[in-house]
């Protein structure tokens, strides 16, 4: 973005309000911060930023999300696109950088884990600026996972800690970070998924696929240890087991696209489409018989719908939904996948509650702390 541009931004400030800086790159980002944004823009008492790294940069996992969701276009586009890991955070901090120095905000307020996650903490703590921290404190216990270390330097860094489940919190009191720092708030991406269900249940993505209510498994698959190497053709394969049994729908997410190549079209019993929006997807995921990922987000979404989930992972950093009785972890194994409809036959009946404070109002107590400790300065000494 120009620097006259931001300097407008930086100057359009009202006076006397604090300034809250929300970063997101990737597609998770997006609704765990719009609840957020909206709760603090209810309240008249900051003035936020909305700023895109362009971690993610097509179209179809993009702008389509900001359509649905009750965000702003981004203030502040860095445009930083692919790369390795590396690469994206290196991009990421500098253009942060000079976007903090011109914004000059209160509180920088990032969700998740993904590269622009760690970039943000970074630059955050550089230039000793207050620090928040959405979705803290959970774990794999897999350093083998870029994720994972972008969790826990994030946490290290932050000032305010907002967490959605007891495990998070046992997590970080294992590794020092002190209690008057963690903020149990709930599930910030259940509070979109909630104001959304109107919406979503009347989108009736299912019927326009051709798709029975309850009786198909959705899946998406994107994770590099999976979809970069021979495990990719080995799930189609598992998938097609699985198609002889019950329909598969399988939305592709373009990097996962790209690894396919030819093997695309050679599965019978399984539907390829390409991404859909989020409330397409929720309608989808809603009414699915079961749903089969390597998404964290999704692990999440299930427990709350009360869908049956089984995750294509070596590990969960989620295990709050491995004991809600909703997800299934199935290893980095993609033979497992035939298993699915025996599973789902021999499972008992669905859970009937969610996780605590997984209640649609976990926004808004984010913001009230945000609101309460934005104008402080920073908390580190």
């Amino acid at each position: 973005m120009a620097e006259a541009a931001l300097t407008r931004l930086a100057h359009a400030r009202r006076r006397g309000r604090p300034l809250v800086a929300h970063v997101v790159g990737a597609r998770p980002n997006y609704m765990k911060v719009a609840p957020v944004y909206a709760a603090l823009e209810r309240s008249g008492r900051v003035d936020q930023r909305l700023i895109h790294t362009g971690q993610h940069y097509d179209r179809l996992v993009n702008d389509v999300f900001f359509n649905e969701l009750p965000l702003p276009e981004p203030h502040v586009q860095l445009g930083v696109g692919s790369g390795n890991h590396g690469e994206q955070t290196a991009k990421a901090l500098d253009g942060l950088e000079r976007v903090f120095l011109d914004l000059r905000p209160d509180v920088v307020l990032v969700p998740g884990d993904v590269n622009s996650t760690l970039a943000a903490a970074l630059t955050a703590a550089t230039l000793e600026i207050r620090l928040g921290h959405v979705e803290s404190g959970l774990r794999s216990f897999d350093r083998g996972m870029p994720e994972e270390i972008n969790r826990v330097v994030a946490d290290q860094l932050s000032d305010l800690l907002f967490l959605h489940s007891e495990d998070a919190a046992e997590n970080l009191r294992r590794e020092g970070i002190p209690e008057e720092r963690m903020h149990f708030v709930g599930n910030t991406m259940i509070d979109t998924l909630v104001s959304l269900e109107p919406r979503f249940r009347a989108a009736e993505a299912p019927q326009r696929l051709g798709l029975e209510r309850g009786a198909y498994l959705l899946v998406t698959l994107h994770r590099p240890a999976l979809v970069d190497g021979p495990l990719l053709g080995e799930a189609m394969r598992g998938l097609a087991e699985v198609g002889r049994e019950m329909p598969v729908v399988f939305p592709v997410h373009p990097r996962t696209r790209k690894m396919l190549g030819r093997d695309a079209a050679e599965h019978p019993g399984v539907t390829l489409t390409d991404p859909v929006g989020y409330l397409d997807f929720l309608s989808l995921e809603a009414d699915a018989g079961a749903v089969l990922t390597d998404s964290g987000g999704i692990q999440e979404e299930t427990t709350f719908l009360g869908v049956p989930c089984f995750t294509l992972r070596a590990n969960t950093e989620r295990p709050v939904t491995v004991r809600a009785g909703t997800n299934t972890v199935l290893g980095l194994d993609p033979a497992r996948i035939a298993e699915i409809p025996a599973l789902l036959e021999a499972r008992g009946p669905a859970p009937s509650d969610p996780p605590p404070l997984w209640d649609g109002r976990a926004a808004e107590r984010v913001a009230d702390v945000l609101i309460a400790q934005a104008g402080g300065g920073s908390g580190r000494g």
